[in-house]
């Protein structure tokens, strides 16, 4: 995998692992409606949200099709939740100052709300800044997505007070591999809470058959619904300012939360967004679904301008001024001639074809093959064919070589470029880290990404959608902020379906224009570990927590 200038991260990996599996399942969705179910596309490419590679087994890293049973037995989950969590003493060195602190790792219970019987234990690992008065003192949950992934991502990778030492360029050193102190850590302004769904990390159903109770999107959301609700309760943090932060798949679950979280009386100060999902139908490309395509043409055109791939007058303009043309474009023009469909004139459709191709730098013959459509395998098999290289999805600026490029829609086989397996380094960092550092001593396989769970539910005949739930929270509560971060060159969560779904909450127009930030990043998928973008975000949730926990009036 190579990306000129920017140096193949295992942390960006790692994500690309996770963000790989973003949607798998979500054939089952729509499966009524054919096509290959939601998304469609041939090959197990499923495209709903964002096209992910393989069939809906790889989500569950082996799990058996159709059984809805991951493929190992847990151990004594009931006794695990039962045992005192096991609290460490740290500090580490941020921003200036000097944080003692406490890690605590354990395991929660999730209990059936009608026996009262333990259904499953859910791993987690806080950190809690000594001193500090917990009335006053922000807690942050946090969760990385999949469905599939544990929180190892953000945990070692972005927030936590430690993370994977790499190379000062972001690669791998020799082996062994270590951690070391995180000077972006979040926890100078907030205790943090990273949690593993059922299926993910040690986090386990009690039974194989209760597997399926916690793989799906409700089924998902009510298990850390009750976690955060007990959380809160037994660790008196229940008046604190409260947090959610999701990545991915996450924040999906961090949307759905919100309002259920609202529902219970739990008041949210903020939610953190990165690389966000909320309503699969507006990333979606899927033959009868024109807004899917129309929401990666600003993607396409950042991706192409960095590979160089564009006109003149469009190559010396700044990634904000070709994205911001393309946009515009792509809600006018292209959009009105896919509305006409086959009554498009011969003109017309040339037209089209011309200005795709100056915002994409596609061949126009391929355009014209795909009917204007250009789902996003063929677009990253296409761009640098010439160079017989493949575009990343996670982030378009990765390139890998296409052996396979003979013909057109050629490389099968060769996947994602940036899907590159991490577990080399995060794996062992992550034993070693929990063992060592924590104390926590656990022989379960720890399931990084996927392994655990089986097959995801979604609902039945229609996108999955967690828009309601967040706008019923803000209509609960006035005062909750959100931060939303959009990667130019993510194709796994375009940032111009984001910006769709934004633009459509139905909310009050006061608190939308107060209470939601927007950061954009020249990065992908994974933009901490972009480091420029990383000192961005770092900067943006900054200003984002102080002012989330102000009491400040709503105009």
């Amino acid at each position: 995998m190579t990306r000129s200038t920017l140096p193949s991260s295992p942390a960006f990996f790692a994500l690309g692992l996770l963000a790989a599996t973003l949607f798998v399942p979500a054939r089952a969705a729509l499966a009524q409606r054919g096509g290959g179910g939601r998304g469609g596309g041939g090959g197990g490419a499923v495209q709903s949200g964002g096209p992910a590679i393989g069939g809906a087994d790889s989500v569950a890293g082996g799990a058996r099709r159709g059984t809805g049973l991951a493929p190992s037995a847990p151990r004594d989950i009931v006794a695990m939740t039962d045992a005192a969590p096991i609290a460490t003493h740290h500090s580490v060195s941020v921003r200036g100052q000097t944080i003692s602190y406490t890690a605590t790792a354990g395991m929660l219970p999730v209990r059936n709300e009608q026996t009262d019987a333990v259904e499953g234990g859910m791993y987690y690992v806080a950190y809690t800044k000594d001193g500090a008065n917990p009335a006053t003192r922000p807690i942050t949950f946090a969760f990385n997505g999949g469905p599939g992934s544990a929180t190892v991502w953000l945990h070692l990778g972005a927030f936590g007070p430690k993370k994977v030492r790499l190379n000062a360029d972001g690669t791998a050193p020799p082996p062994p591999y270590t951690f070391e102190d995180n000077p972006n850590t979040l926890l100078d302004q907030t205790d943090l809470v990273f949690i593993d769904a059922v299926g993910t990390g040690y986090s386990r159903a009690a039974s194989q058959a209760l597997g399926p109770r916690f793989w799906g999107l409700d089924e998902d959301l009510n298990s850390f619904r009750e976690f955060i609700r007990l959380y809160l309760t037994r660790f008196d943090r229940m008046g604190s300012p409260k947090f959610l932060a999701g990545e991915s798949y996450g924040t999906t679950r961090a949307s759905g939360l919100s309002g259920l979280l609202a529902d219970d009386g739990i008041a949210l100060n903020g939610v953190v967004l990165l690389s966000s999902v909320l309503n699969f139908e507006y990333s979606s490309q899927v033959r009868g679904n024109d807004i899917g395509f129309i929401n990666f043409i600003p993607t396409y055109a950042a991706t192409a301008w960095y590979h160089k791939k564009l006109p003149p007058d469009l190559q010396k303009q700044s990634i904000e001024e070709v994205t911001a043309a393309a946009e515009k474009w792509s809600v006018s023009e292209y959009a009105a001639a896919l509305m006409k469909g086959n009554k498009l004139t011969s003109a017309e459709r040339q037209a089209t074809i011309d200005q795709m191709a100056r915002f994409t730098g596609l061949p126009k013959d391929v355009i014209d093959q795909n009917d204007l459509r250009v789902a996003l395998g063929t677009f990253d098999s296409e761009l640098l064919r010439d160079q017989h290289v493949t575009v990343g999805r996670l982030d378009g600026r990765f390139t890998g070589f296409a052996p396979l490029a003979g013909g057109r829609g050629g490389g099968a086989g060769v996947g994602d470029p940036s899907d590159v397996s991490i577990r080399n380094t995060f794996t062992p960092v992550l034993t070693d880290y929990t063992r060592r550092e924590l104390n926590y001593r656990n022989e379960d396989t720890y399931y990084i990404l996927g392994g655990g769970i089986g097959r995801w539910n979604y609902p039945q005949n229609a996108y999955a959608t967690v828009v309601p739930n967040l706008e019923r929270a803000f209509a609960k509560n006035a005062y909750m902020k959100l931060y939303v971060a959009e990667g130019y060159y993510d194709a796994a969560t375009p940032y111009w379906a984001v910006e769709y779904t934004l633009s459509h909450l139905s909310v009050d127009p006061k608190i939308a224009k107060n209470n939601i930030t927007v950061g954009k990043f020249t990065a992908g998928h994974m933009m901490y570990i972009d480091e420029p973008s990383m000192k961005k975000l770092r900067s943006d949730l900054e200003k984002f927590y102080n002012g989330a926990v102000k009491e400040a009036v709503v105009p």
